[in-house]
């Protein structure tokens, strides 16, 4: 697999698409239309690549960057900006992939536009259902990847413990070796 998708929704692991926000120069994975398309058939939105284009690409990152406003909005309790919100609908709004039962079983072909819809219905279902309150960022100091914290008790501290909480608890541990104090994480950063 080309793309990671440590967040557990498909609209969070959509916007995680681009890595490491705070750093200097962050990390594109969608550079061309067909890392979109890969993303779309790895995400399970569509199980053949839908065949983007340029404009497709574009309207792609414009949502990306429409649905990670949104979600840091509600990390900080904001309400979100009204352009960002225009575009989730608008995207929500047009037709979206739909599964489909063939001799092999479940089949969803789709457009580009169908599975940006579908990741936008995605978007709309966490940001305004009550999976919104359990919103929480890594706290790996440099990612930015945001996941719904279903944990007993609301403490996981980490977009998935294969990454990220194996790095941060590999750093406590050759903290405390050394006799400095446990690394504590930064849940929004600067």
């Amino acid at each position: 697999m080309r793309h990671a998708f440590p967040c557990g929704d498909l609209a969070l692991d959509f916007a995680g698409t681009r890595r490491g926000r705070r750093d200097p120069v962050p990390r594109e994975m969608l550079r061309t239309p067909a890392d979109l398309d890969v993303w779309f058939v790895e995400a399970g939105v569509a199980d053949r690549a839908p065949g983007s284009g340029p404009d497709d690409l574009a309207d792609a990152l414009t949502l990306r960057e429409a649905v990670y406003a949104l979600v840091r909005a509600r990390l900080v309790g904001d309400p979100g900006d009204a352009e960002a919100v225009a575009v989730l609908n608008w995207a929500a709004a047009r037709p979206s992939a739909v599964p489909q039962l063939g001799p092999r079983g479940r089949t969803v072909e789709a457009t580009a536009g169908q599975a940006l819809s579908s990741v936008a219905r995605a978007a709309v279902a966490v940001l305004g259902g009550p999976e919104a309150a359990l919103l929480r960022e890594c706290g790996r100091p440099g990612c930015t990847q945001v996941y719904v914290d279903t944990s007993r008790g609301s403490r996981r501290e980490w977009c998935a413990m294969a990454t990220c909480g194996n790095k941060m608890k590999a750093l406590a541990h050759r903290a405390r070796l050394r006799g400095n104090p446990p690394l504590r994480p930064s849940r929004l950063g600067s």
